[in-house]
């Protein structure tokens, strides 16, 4: 069984004085190397009290990207598709169109200092962003990420359809969420997953959930406010 969503262990994380996160949705595919430039820069400006909290949503181009526990075994084909290694903790992933990316700069010294739960926080996120799909999705002692459970006559699995990896600097968090909506599957197959030879990937297409970006990010939207707090 998938664990019960985590709604209960997430109520530190809304903001007392009410602050609204700015809400920022990218067009087009936007390039690694600039979206981890702008995180950077936003995350000082956050840390130094010059700037608000964001979250960014985006695509980017066909890319793997390597956490700081990723293992070179892991690589599959690495003349596949561009490699950036990142800060970010976490394993190999893949970023691609047709995958929603949420970077997520929050502060988390208004919002209890507590790296566990914030992970909790974007697991629960997610967990209600699929539930607005009529997607069940849990998490799993041991994996990261959220996973929903397939069953046909005489079987099952379990399939990752979010990935999440962060990062935290002087209690302001960056990277974030990745959410499959409909990306090409097949381009996982140049790596092994967060590190999980075991177990598939899988897409809201994948499970016969017709959604396109704009209703992902709908859904997105309304299961931040309800972890996080408002939206601006």
């Amino acid at each position: 069984m998938l664990a019960e969503p985590l709604s209960a262990t997430v109520s530190s994380l809304i903001r007392a004085d009410g602050r609204p996160v700015e809400w920022v949705v990218a067009s087009g595919y936007v390039p690694y190397a600039q979206a981890v430039a702008e995180m950077e820069a936003r995350v000082a400006a956050i840390a130094a009290g010059e700037a608000g909290e964001r979250v960014w949503l985006l695509e980017h181009p066909p890319l793997y990207t390597a956490g700081v526990s990723a293992r070179d075994e892991d690589l599959l084909d690495a003349g596949r598709f561009p490699v950036h290694r990142t800060g970010r903790g976490g394993q190999f992933t893949y970023h691609g169109p047709g995958q929603r990316v949420a970077y997520v700069m929050l502060d988390l010294n208004a919002r209890g200092r507590d790296v566990r739960g914030f992970v909790r926080g974007l697991e629960a996120w997610l967990i209600g962003t699929l539930a607005e799909f009529g997607v069940e999705a849990g998490v799993r002692d041991g994996r990261v990420g959220v996973w929903v459970e397939q069953r046909g006559p005489g079987w099952s699995r379990e399939d990752k359809i979010a990935a999440i990896g962060v990062k935290v600097r002087k209690w302001v968090s960056f990277h974030g969420i990745s959410l499959n909506i409909e990306p090409d599957l097949s381009h996982f197959d140049g790596i092994v997953p967060c590190g999980i030879a075991e177990h598939g990937v899988t897409s809201l297409l994948d499970l016969g959930v017709i959604a396109g970006l704009d209703e992902a990010d709908a859904a997105l939207k309304a299961s931040f406010a309800k972890v996080f707090g408002p939206i601006a």
